[in-house]
Parts: structure tokens; C-alpha cells; sequence
């Protein structure tokens, strides 16, 4: 009950120090009487608030800055009373003389205020009408008549004071406990207020904690018990539920039970102690051998599995009555339990009779009748069972039984064999894991198959989540499960629960088990059809790319859409008419310009929605692709939306006359050249699966559509074609023996005749040898021969990586090996060149390096050269790698001798290569490794390497003498190697000392292997082994490791490469730093790490990270703020202003680099040099990553060059994010300078007036940069209109703010955006500062609109 405020007026003093000031004047005041006013002060917004009358005269309030501290604590506001206005919010009042006897006025703790009628806060309720209980009757009539009155609109009201958590959108950490009572639920609207002030953040939205949307009172008021509060961002999912503040509502039927004091002291305390006694049937074979376990659940939680253990054989026998005490915690009034079994033992089936409670603090005892079988070979297979608690008689709360429909995907091979299981959560509680074991289908979880399953549970109420996954046993256990529906027979609702993922540990993320959210009912349909359309887009868009060509099948008229000389089009042409092959031309993303084939300069065209032949720059021809669930593309024109390319049912271009059910304008694209020779090709069996080649020769439909599933296209005649696995040259996909596989030889069971289905574009891989007999899938992926009876079992739909070209016909069948293989072109490393010309009969060469065998050379080109390697006294049989490096870039590596060791490397032989190296500039070094170094041969002694180019007869000389060895020379495999021209290097070979500085923290140690490679302005060293003979156990907690890397001079230092390749968490390494030193130039850089390698980032595990050298003159510490979503994943920016000129942007670094983590101080060094006094500084992000909002609390400044002991401290405290606070990613903070007065931080109110114009509006981003006398502000998103919800619509004016320290007079403004869509009108105001405006007068309004539709408009003086 709320308390009536007194009506008598009241006399405030602040502090005694005035009041005896008053008795000192006493005097003063006979001589001038004091002239006192009366006032009433109400609360901005608060109908409900029943005003503050007080006397104000000079003796009470001495100031008017007194009279707010006043107010402030007895007016309940989130920042104290900070403006007093009149009732309707006209006028300020600023000083005490402003005050008016006898008046009312409004305070707030802002400038803005939200008036109220005064007359109805005036209005005093009495206390018995606030918390007076409504009976059931008075409520029915209550309803009845808003129902009459209103049809139902008007909000429900609270009548019974209810307890509520309120959590912050993302930060469980953040919460408010309110009561819900009828002073507070006046209106939804009036809510929202209120918890705003009470969050302290504006609160635009409310959802549950599974994240359903609350529309309205009356269904807060049905809410269970916790709320989440958001502004306009999304719902972010967290734990709300996981933190003990969720409890199932007051249960029906249970009544307030009054116990003695002792029993109420002891249902405070934190366990409970209960007497579980467990009666079996007396029915044959009613024991078990099974453990039992019993759960119990109340309105403050569940107890959890409690295992009835006991002596071994002696429990749950026939016709007994086991007894057990056990220990909860307080999971409050008890309304359910669960008991059931493991299933283990030889006779686990158990028939249980009753199960009683005894409460051993309150005394309250409780039966559970049960009489049932727990058995997976009895009944419904169940081995659990949940009984409500029954009160007379009756249950508290019904037993329903759940129907689970589980759709497995339909992908191939998406089915399993394992044990599905299930856990349903919902208001009241879970129903346990329940394994998914009867389905109305004779086999379960099939590909593309819904099976349905019976759950029985005590009714949990609303459902938000569930858990569902599988045990990983059986030959099949992946599983891609599309979707669960639960269908609540009492309430008649259903509750989809979306996945479309893997639940295996090969795929995804390798989880076998998923928690699924509920899904909005009402965003499903369109959800599911968005996802499908961008799915079918990720699928087809390969087919768009500049320089396809491409025909458009319509099946209404069967026909090809051709473009005549004559500008003429129509959908009736055949495959092999010349007219209908479109050539693409990419605009911008899927907007594109289909030019003829035959006549390049005329191309398909929407004019006033008919489709004909234009020249194809005109901007009709740019027509934009849609491409449909059903994998049929529509045209739509670019300019006029609306307008789609479409015919009538004769093939006829479709005119007004055509109605909509005459219409067509879905074609299915078909590409060109998808089969000539030598294309690298997939066949796709799904959006996302490919047939793909097995490492034991099987074939699958199931393979990912990466490289181990291309194809390579030999061409045998017209529609013939052999198909070779580009990742396991020589094998072909063949069908022989009944048997369909990937061990083909090239022979005549590979050759295989392609049947087009113009239908769906797909193809079909028919055997020459076996005539009727296709390629085909099995359910679960494996290849089969089949025959043709329909199914899409032997549908592929090919999807071109790179394309080949049109062989002549009558070639030989016998597949030829091409001079460049495709995993080379992918990579561009270096190419084999034999010098002999090969005959048809000689087998395919490898990919790696092979020495002249003699014969007839070609004619050498501009990039041939030969490698020539002088053996010591020691030889090798291990491969040898090459890596070359020259001043624009670097081929390698490059294997020499793999496939004839035995013959390479001999003491004291020279071995001779020839290679082809891509354009990489003048050479200056290489480096030479061993690979797959034999234990027979742990050495090798290399003298010398010469390059001659074959073409110049240039040579350049790499003496090398030196030894690569296992054991010998601190075990150096590798080693670089300079040019030498006049006996002389030209860079010389520099020994780099590293230093490795392990942390000393717990377990920061480790055993594993660590790499280093460091890069400068000349290349890198390769990636090293950091080993030292000799020396004690490296990489020890606190320790210092010291080793040398021996490379040609890298010049400069950039940054150095760290990896450890720890494979268990206890081998997990925490570097502090690395400092490389040259040894003759005295240099030395440091690169930080302070971090645990290897790390996880954006849930990705990385053995390696790149660490950048500390230099500059400034020192720059960045705090991010201390709980938990502080962080950020953005890439952050500083931008630094002098008075000589400004610096940046200065890329700080990004939160996937482990930077910017919650309680985080990351230092940098920058240079700031040349810009004179440093005034202000921006920070900000671009606003990427998963979780891009930043809390920054503060940045440090020091000068490290010259050494300065100040350091400059930067307050920010505040949020970095669109979605909080004031909705910028960019603060801007001004440094004292000693000399000058501090630069304020000013408000600049930005007016942007749209044009009238038709399409003038945008949906676009909008950017934009103020430019003044003392700077900029940067270019600033315009994310957050202060008067509209929808921005930048026609013919409106929108008003943003942006905060920027202060930049004097404005010279000019910047405004883009990342579209199209125009603003005609420009006004910026100055708020806090001089009342200066500027108008797109200033700003040259008449070159405007044409800027503007270039993406950019820039006003000011030319």
C-alpha cells in the first residue's frame, strides 16, 4: 500500500549552517518581512506522483541551486532535479524570484520534459483503492464491459501486486527488481518510462528472457517472472535463465499454508532434508538392476538428479518399499518430480508402484501414484516418468502429452543411426533428457524424413528452448537436423525450434548436440523463405560473373529467350539458336546487363515493362537478378522495380492486355562450356554437397564443395566426357562390375554421356559401356549404379571453378596431362617444365621438380631458368625445397626429386632442374630446406647453387658450403643463401638473436614445439624451429629463452610470425614478449605478445599470431571498461589533431587479434610526429565483428621521445556502440594545453531536409564530416534521428546530433552515403555554443542534387 502524502505545507532547511544564518538575521526579517510562497512540485511524466508542496521563501533556500538539492531527494528522478518548467513546459525557471505563489511546476532531470494533467495528479487515491483485491466476479464484468466499450483495446490493469526482474538487453549483470502495481502499469507506454529511469538508459522494448516480444500489460502481466529491457536493438540472447532469478509462477491450486514459527524459520534456510520412500510393484519381474533416480522440482528451482543408492541387489525388488533421506537445496513449494532408471544391468525393466515425500522441516508429506512400467520394452518405452504433486485428489498441474516432430534434413547422407535424446524446456521446469525412441515411421530420422515422437510431462507452460543431439554411436552418426516442431496439446500451440545444421563431429563446428531457441511464429515463414532465397543465391550467383555466357529456358513456352537484330524477343527459341546466348556484364552485386552474344552491342531491355533490345549502356538494360527458392532466376529491371521480364504463355512478349495467370518469368540458367575440356568443374547434389572422391577410391554425394570435390573435364567427343579428380590425379570416376567409384583408369567404363534436364538445369552422367545405366546416390551419399526411374537420385547440378576449352572433335580419347595443373594456378607457385618432348604413351609427370634427361629443348622463354645444386662430401636421399626470393615477390616452395631420390643428391655430384618462375622481380636470395629427412641419411653437405636464365645466359652464384643436419650444426635444416656478384654478397647474412620472454603465471609453460618467422622490407626468414643444443629445457614460467635465426639481411623489421602447436590445454603458452636483436647494427625491436598461445577468437582456435614492433614517439594506453560484454570485436582508430596538421586514421588494432578485452589495458606506440601542440584526439571503431559495442573508459598520453614523466589522462566512460548510449562509435576528448584554455566539447545539431523530388528518399547509411577553422569532426554516421523513426524519407527533415570538441567557424561539410538517395537541404546549429546557424546557402545549394547522386556531396568554398 502506497502512503498518502501529508497536505500540510512544509518549511525545508538544506543544512543547519543556514539555519543558524536565519536566527542571526532575525533582526533583518522584523525590520523585512520574509515573503513566502507556496508551491506544488509534480514529477515530469508521472500522472500517478502526487506533488511536493513546500514553502520557499530567502530563509529556506538561500539559493536556487539549494532548492534543486532539495527536490531532488524527495523527487524520485535517476539523476536528481536538474530544470524546473511550468506545467506545459513552456518556460525555465532558473532562479527563485521566477517562483509563483500558489503555482505548480514540473521538475526533471533533463531539459526536455513530458507534461502532465495536473488536474488528475491532484486527484488523491485512497490507500484501500491502490491494492484492493478484485474478486472473480467484479473482474468478469470489469472485462465484459471493455469489451462492450472498447472491443477489447483498452490495457489490462494489475490488481494484485506483482514481483518482477528487469535485466539489461545483454548484461545479465545489470537488473533492477521492480513490483508491478497499479501505479506503475497506468499504461504500457507510462512502463516503459518508468523502467527507463529506473535502468537508467532509454527502454523502447521488453522481451522474455527467451526472447519473444511484450507487446502490451497484458502480457507482462502474464510473464513469469523476468523481463529483458532493450532500446531499439534486437533481442540479445544470454543466461537470464541460468542465474536462479527465473522461478515458475504461483502453481494452481496450491493455497497459502500457514506453519509454525520453527517450520517457517527452517523453510528460509538454504538445503531442505526429505524422506523418499519408493514403493515396486508386487508384479512378476517388477525389480531392477537398474541405479534410481528421482528429481524434484518447486517454484524456486529443481533439486537435480538425486541417486537413490544403496546395497547392491537389495534395492527396488519385487513388492518392497525402499526408504532414503536426502539433501536439497531450496527449491521452495514442491509441485513435481520426475523418477526413472538408467537402463543398465540384466533386467532393467522396473514397474513402480507409488512414490511418498516427507518434508523433514515442515512435516508435509506428498504421494505420487505411478503404477506403470519404466521400460524401453514395455508400454511407450519410457524410462522416466513425471507425476505432479495432488492436492485433494487432484493433480496441481495436467500431464500432457508433447507430440515432437523432428525433420532431418534433405541432404545426403543426412540421416543417423545413433540414439536421438531431448530435453524440452519451458515456464515450469524441463522434462529431463528423453530419448526420441518410438516414431510413427517404420525407420527414424531419414533423410528428409519428419518423424513423430510422444513426450508425457508434467505441462511446463510456455516453451523457450530445448536441447537436442545424439550419442555418436552407430555406422551412420552424423545428423543434419532441419528443424523441431512441439505441438502442446492443452494450449493448442505449436513451438518451432530451427537448426539447419550438423550434429556431427566431422561437420560444422563438430558439436553433436544443439540448444535451439523457440522461434517467432509469426517472422518463420519469412525467415525461412529469406534464408532459402540467400541460400539459392550463394548457390547460383557463380553462374553471374563477368564473361559467362548464358541461355534462359522458360518451361511455359519450352522455349529460349532470344534477342533478334531487329531488337525483337521472344522465349521460343531452341538450345542451338545463335540468338538466344546472353553474355554477362556485372554492374554491381546481382545487378547486371545481358548483352547478345552475336551482337555484343545490343542487350536485353525493360522499357514501360516490356522487354526488348537496347544498346546495352543504356540504363534499362540493368536488370536485377532474383533468384527463387525453386532455383529459377526473375529479371526485374533496375531502374523501375516492378517491372520483370516476362512473356506470355505463346512465348509472346506479355503487353497490358495479359492477365496475371497468363504470365511467365522464371527461367532456369543454363551456362555455356560447362563441359570443355580440361574445365575444373562440381557436381553439386545439394546447395551445399558435392560428389567428391573418398581417400579409398569410393565416390559420395555427401562431400563438402571444396577442392578434394573438383573434377576435371576430359572431353571425348560432343557430350562425351571422362572425369578425373583434380585432388588425386589419374583417378576416374567409372562404372564397372555393378560398382560406381573413383578408381577408374581412363578407359571406356570412365567415359560417361551428359543428359541436360532443361527443366532444372541439372544433368545426368549416363555409362557409354552400360547403356540405361546412370550415376546414382544412395540415401546415405554412396555412389551407385541405378537406373533412370524419376528420382532426383541421379540429378547433378554442375558448377563451373574454371572454365576450359572447346576441344576438336575426333581427338583421341587418352586424357593429356596440361602444362598447368589447377591446384598450381590456385596457389601460383612454380611450374614443372619438362625439357622432353613427351609422347601420348608416357605417363602424366609429377608436380615437383625433375632433372633433364636430354633430348631436344623448346625454345626457352622469359621466364625459364635452370637449378643447378653441387653436392659435398655428404649427400642426401630426403627432398630438397626451394624457395626464391626477388624485389617484387617470391616463388616457392618448390620440391626437387621426389619422385627419383635415389638418383639426386649423390657426394660430390651436381643435379640439375629446370623451373618456371612467375615475374618476381630481380633475384637476391633463396632458401634451401630438407624435407622428409630419412633416418638413414641424417645429413647433408651442400657447396653451392646456380640460377642461369635460359633465355639471357644471365647466372647468378649462391656459394654455400655448409651443412644441413638432424644432429649436426644446432639441428639447421634449413639455410638462406645471398647472390654473390664480384666475390661479394649483396646483402650479407645477418645472425638475429632472439629473445623469448615466457610470463610468469600459473602453468604458463611449456613442452611443444615453437616456430618463429620474422619479416622485414626484404621478405622473411621462413618459418624457424626455435631450438638450442646444449641448453636446459626452453619456454619456462618466467624465463628468458635466447636462440639465433641465421637469414639474409630482412632490413627493416615489420613484424614477426609466433606459433605453438600445442595439441592439449596443459601444453597451452603464455609469451610476455620477443625482442630481436641484430648483432652489428645494435638494433633491437620489441613486439609484445601477453597473451596464451594458442588462442580462441570468434569461436576458432589459432596455434599463430602476428606481433608488431613498439615504436613512435607517444606512448598510447587504451582501457576498456571492467565487466563482461566491455569488449569489443571491432578494429579501432585514432585520429590525433596538432597545430601544425592532424594524423591518422592510426589503426590501434582489432578485438579479433585478442586486443580490447573486457578489463583490458593495451598500449601501443605511435608517431606523432610534426604535428606540433596536441589539442584533441578521436577514438572510435568501424563497427565489424560478431560484437562490435565498446565500453572505453579512459586513454593515457605519454611522450616517449624526448622522455616526458607527464602522462595525460583522457576520461571517455562511456559506450562506443549504435545500439547504446547516444548511438555513436567516435568520442572525441580536447588536451589542456598550459598555454591556451581547454577546447569545449560542443553539440552539433545537424538538420538534413530530404528533397520532394520522387525517389528522393534513402534507406542508404548517411555520412557525414563538419569541417571548421580548428579541424574536423570525421566522418560521422547519421544513425540516430531525434524527431523520426524512419530517416531520410521524402519531403522530411531529420535532426541529429554530433558531439565534437570545439571547431570554431564552420568552413565547409561533407555528406555521403553508401547508395543512392539524395538530401536537397543542409542546416547545422551550434547548440551549446554561439547561436550560429548555416544553411545549404552557405554551402552552394545548386550543385547539390547532381553531387549527391554520385554517392557524395561536398558543400563549401571551391
Amino acid at each position: 500500500m502506497s502512503e498518502t502524502p501529508s497536505s500540510s505545507y512544509s518549511a525545508n532547511h538544506p543544512n543547519s549552517s543556514e539555519g543558524e544564518q536565519s536566527l542571526s538575521a532575525r533582526h533583518f526579517n522584523v525590520t523585512e518581512p520574509v515573503v513566502a510562497k507556496r508551491i506544488c512540485f509534480y514529477k515530469s511524466g508521472d500522472p500517478q506522483f502526487n506533488g511536493i508542496k513546500m514553502v520557499v521563501n530567502s530563509r529556506s533556500y538561500k539559493t536556487f541551486d539549494a532548492l534543486l538539492d532539495s527536490l531532488s531527494k524527495r523527487v524520485p528522478l535517476p539523476f536528481g532535479v536538474r530544470n524546473i518548467s511550468t506545467p506545459r513546459g513552456r518556460h525555465s525557471i532558473t532562479n527563485l524570484e521566477d517562483l509563483e505563489d500558489g503555482k505548480s511546476y514540473i521538475c526533471s532531470h533533463q531539459r526536455k520534459m513530458k507534461p502532465i494533467n495536473l488536474e488528475q495528479a491532484s486527484r488523491k487515491p485512497l490507500p484501500w483503492q491502490i491494492s484492493r483485491p478484485v474478486s472473480a466476479r467484479r473482474r468478469a464484468v470489469q472485462l465484459a464491459r471493455q469489451n462492450e466499450d472498447g472491443f477489447g483495446h483498452r490495457e489490462s490493469r494489475i490488481t494484485t501486486p506483482k514481483k518482477m526482474i528487469v535485466f539489461k538487453n545483454g548484461d545479465v549483470r545489470l537488473r533492477r527488481t521492480i513490483v508491478l502495481g497499479k501505479k506503475n502499469t497506468q499504461t504500457f507506454e507510462a512502463f516503459l518510462d518508468y523502467i527507463s529511469e529506473l535502468m537508467q538508459y532509454p527502454v523502447a522494448k521488453l522481451y522474455t528472457t527467451d526472447g519473444r516480444k511484450v507487446p502490451n500489460l497484458q502480457v507482462l502481466i502474464l510473464c513469469s517472472g523476468a523481463v529483458v529491457a532493450a532500446g531499439r536493438e534486437p533481442f540479445k540472447p544470454n543466461n537470464y535463465e541460468s542465474l536462479g532469478y527465473l522461478r515458475p509462477a504461483k502453481l494452481l491450486g496450491t493455497g497459502n499454508r500457514v506453519y509454525p514459527k520453527a517450520n517457517a524459520k527452517s523453510e528460509s534456510e538454504k538445503s531442505k532434508k526429505w524422506n523418499v520412500s519408493v514403493l515396486t510393484s508386487d508384479v512378476p519381474s517388477a525389480g531392477t538392476s537398474s541405479r534410481v533416480y528421482i528429481t524434484l522440482y518447486g517454484d524456486r528451482g529443481s533439486s537435480g538428479p538425486i541417486f537413490l543408492d544403496g546395497e547392491k541387489g537389495k534395492l527396488f525388488q519385487r513388492g518392497n518399499e525402499d526408504i532414503f533421506t536426502v539433501n536439497t537445496r531450496n527449491i521452495g513449494q514442491l509441485y513435481k518430480i520426475r523418477i526413472g532408471h538408467t537402463n543398465a544391468g540384466n533386467s532393467p525393466a522396473w514397474h513402480c508402484k507409488e512414490v511418498q515425500l516427507l518434508n523433514l522441516f515442515s512435516g508435509e508429506q506428498f504421494s505420487f501414484p505411478a503404477h506403470r512400467w519404466l521400460a524401453k520394452d514395455q508400454s511407450d518405452g519410457e524410462i522416466s516418468v513425471e507425476l505432479p504433486v495432488l492436492q485433494q485428489g487432484q493433480p496441481i498441474l495436467p500431464v500432457t502429452v508433447y507430440k515432437v516432430h523432428v525433420t532431418t534434413g534433405d541432404l545426403w547422407n543426412a540421416g543417423t543411426e545413433s540414439d536421438v535424446y531431448i530435453s524440452v524446456y519451458g515456464e515450469r521446469g524441463d522434462t529431463g533428457s528423453r530419448q526420441l525412441l518410438r516414431s510413427q515411421k517404420p525407420k527414424k530420422f531419414l533423410k528428409g524424413q519428419t518423424d513423430i515422437f510422444a513426450v508425457e510431462a508434467v505441462h511446463l507452460g510456455c516453451l523457450y528452448k530445448i536441447v537436442i543431439g545424439h550419442n555418436g554411436l552407430g555406422s551412420g552418426n552424423g545428423w543434419f537436423l532441419d528443424k523441431v516442431v512441439i505441438k502442446d496439446p492443452i494450449t493448442d500451440l505449436d513451438y518451432t525450434f530451427l537448426c539447419h545444421r550438423w550434429l556431427d563431429q566431422g561437420q560444422d563446428d563438430g558439436n553433436i548436440s544443439r540448444e535451439l531457441p523457440v522461434t517467432d511464429a509469426s517472422m518463420l515463414p519469412g525467415r525461412q523463405e529469406l534464408k532459402l532465397k540467400r541460400e539459392k543465391w550463394a548457390a547460383e550467383k557463380w553462374k553471374f560473373r563477368k564473361g559467362i555466357t548464358l541461355q534462359f529456358y522458360n518451361r511455359v513456352t519450352c522455349g529460349f529467350i532470344c534477342l533478334y537484330p531487329d531488337s525483337r524477343v521472344d522465349a521460343l527459341g531452341d538450345k542451338k539458336n545463335k540468338y538466344g546466348l546472353f553474355d554477362v556484364n556485372v554492374k554491381r552485386r546481382n545487378i547486371c546487363i545481358f548483352s547478345s552474344h552475336q551482337m555484343p552491342s545490343l542487350a536485353l531491355a525493360l522499357v514501360s515493362g516490356r522487354v526488348t533490345g537496347k544498346v546495352r549502356n543504356a540504363a534499362c538494360c540493368e536488370l536485377h537478378v532474383h533468384v527463387q527458392p525453386n532455383s529459377r532466376a526473375i529479371l526485374e529491371s533496375a531502374s523501375y522495380p516492378g517491372h520483370t521480364v516476362a512473356f506470355n504463355l505463346q512465348g509472346k512478349v506479355a503487353d497490358e492486355a495479359t492477365g496475371y495467370a497468363g504470365l511467365s518469368k522464371e527461367f532456369v540458367v543454363h551456362v555455356k562450356g560447362v563441359f570443355h575440356h580440361g574445365a575444373i568443374i562440381l557436381l553439386n547434389t545439394s546447395l551445399c554437397q558435392a560428389l567428391s572422391l573418398r581417400p579409398d577410391g569410393s565416390c559420395s554425394g555427401a562431400g563438402q564443395q571444396q577442392q578434394e570435390s573438383y573434377w576435371k573435364v576430359h572431353k571425348i567427343s560432343s557430350g562425351l566426357c571422362m572425369f578425373e579428380s583434380v585432388n588425386k590425379p589419374r583417378m576416374y570416376l567409372k562404372i564397372k562390375d555393378d560398382q560406381c567409384d573413383g578408381t577408374g583408369k581412363g578407359d571406356e567404363y570412365c567415359h560417361f554421356k551428359i543428359e541436360k534436364n532443361l527443366e532444372t538445369g541439372s544433368v545426368s552422367l549416363e555409362s557409354v559401356q552400360n547403356k540405361g545405366i546412370y550415376v546414382g546416390l544412395l540415401p546415405d551419399g554412396q555412389t551407385k549404379p541405378v537406373v533412370n526411374t524419376g528420382e532426383r537420385n541421379i540429378f547433378f547440378y554442375p558448377q563451373v571453378i574454371k572454365f576450359g576449352r572447346e576441344k576438336p572433335m575426333g581427338t583421341s580419347a587418352a586424357p593429356k596431362q596440361e602444362k598447368k595443373d589447377f591446384r598450381e594456378s590456385q596457389i601460383q607457385s612454380a611450374e614443372a617444365l619438362e625439357p622432353v618432348p613427351r609422347r601420348l604413351s608416357t605417363p602424366p609427370p609429377s608436380k615437383e621438380m625433375r632433372n633433364p634427361q636430354g633430348g631436344e629443348h623448346p625454345l626457352p622463354s622469359d621466364d625459364e631458368w635452370k637449378v643447378s645444386i653441387l653436392t659435398g662430401n655428404a649427400g642426401t636421399e630426403a627432398s630438397v625445397a626451394l624457395w626464391i626470393y626477388g624485389d617484387r615477390g617470391l616463388t616457392g616452395p618448390i620440391t626437387l626429386g621426389k619422385d627419383s631420390r635415389k638418383q639426386l643428391f649423390f657426394p660430390m655430384q651436381e643435379d640439375e632442374f629446370q623451373v618456371k618462375i612467375n615475374s618476381i622481380g630481380n633475384i637476391y636470395k633463396i632458401r634451401i630446406e630438407l624435407d622428409g629427412l630419412p633416418n638413414e641419411q641424417p645429413e647433408w653437405n651442400l657447396q653451392r647453387v646456380i640460377l642461369p636464365h635460359l633465355k639471357s645466359k644471365k647466372t647468378l652464384n649462391f656459394p654455400a658450403n655448409t651443412w644441413l643436419s638432424k644432429n649436426y650444426h644446432d639441428r639447421k635444416l634449413l639455410c638462406e643463401l645471398p647472390v654473390v656478384e664480384a666475390g661479394k654478397p649483396i646483402y650479407p647474412i645477418v645472425l638475429y638473436h632472439v629473445y623469448v620472454h615466457t610470463g610468469d603465471l600459473e602453468q604458463a609453460d611449456t613442452d611443444c614445439a615453437v616456430y618463429l618467422c620474422i619479416y622485414g622490407k626484404r621478405g622473411d626468414s621462413g618459418l624457424r624451429l626455435l631450438h638450442k643444443t646444449g641448453t636446459p629445457a626452453p619456454f619456462q614460467r618466467g624465463m628468458v629463452s635466447v636462440f639465433e635465426v641465421e637469414a639474409v639481411s630482412l632490413g627493416q623489421l615489420q613484424k614477426v610470425l609466433l606459433c605453438c602447436e600445442a595439441t592439449t590445454k596443459s601444453q597451452h603458452w603464455y609469451c610476455d614478449k620477443v625482442i630481436v636483436r641484430e648483432a652489428e647494427s645494435n638494433s633491437e625491436y620489441v613486439f609484445n605478445c601477453e597473451r596464451w598461445l594458442p588462442f580462441t577468437s570468434q569461436g576458432i582456435t589459432h596455434s599463430e599470431i602476428e606481433l608488431y614492433p613498439q615504436e613512435g614517439d607517444w606512448k598510447i594506453t587504451v582501457v576498456t571498461g571492467d565487466f563482461e560484454t566491455a569488449g569489443t570485436t571491432a578494429t579501432v582508430f585514432l585520429y590525433a589533431y596538432g597545430e601544425n596538421k592532424a594524423s591518422g586514421p592510426i589503426i590501434l588494432g582489432s578485438g579479433k587479434q585478442q586486443l580490447f578485452n573486457p578489463n583490458s589495458k593495451d598500449t601501443f606506440k605511435i608517431n606523432l610526429r610534426d604535428l606540433g601542440q596536441v589539442y584533441k584526439i578521436r577514438i572510435g571503431h568501424d563497427n565489424s565483428g560478431n560484437d562490435p559495442s565498446w565500453y572505453l573508459e579512459q586513454v593515457r598520453l605519454e611522450r616517449v621521445v624526448p622522455v616526458s614523466a607527464e602522462e595525460i589522462c583522457l576520461p571517455i566512460e562511456s559506450w562506443l556502440s549504435e545500439d547504446k548510449d547516444e548511438g555513436d562509435t567516435w568520442r572525441e576528448v580536447a588536451i589542456r594545453n598550459p598555454a591556451e584554455e581547454l577546447l569545449p566539447l560542443l553539440v552539433y545539431e545537424v538538420h538534413v531536409y530530404t528533397g520532394a523530388k520522387v525517389g528522393a528518399e534513402t534507406d542508404s547509411n548517411v555520412y557525414i564530416n563538419l569541417i571548421g577553422t580548428r579541424g574536423d569532426a570525421g566522418k560521422r554516421k547519421l544513425h540516430r534521428s531525434k524527431n523520426n523513426k524512419i530517416k531520410f524519407r521524402h519531403g522530411q527533415m531529420d535532426i541529429f546530433c554530433i558531439k565534437a570538441v570545439s571547431l570554431g567557424d564552420l568552413e565547409r561539410v561533407l555528406i555521403s552515403h553508401d547508395g543512392t538517395g539524395p538530401a536537397l537541404f543542409i542546416c547545422i546549429e551550434n547548440c551549446p555554443g554561439r547561436n550560429q546557424r548555416y544553411s545549404a546557402a552557405d554551402f552552394l545549394p545548386d550543385k547539390i542534387w547532381v553531387a549527391i547522386t554520385q554517392g557524395l556531396c561536398c558543400f563549401g568554398h571551391l
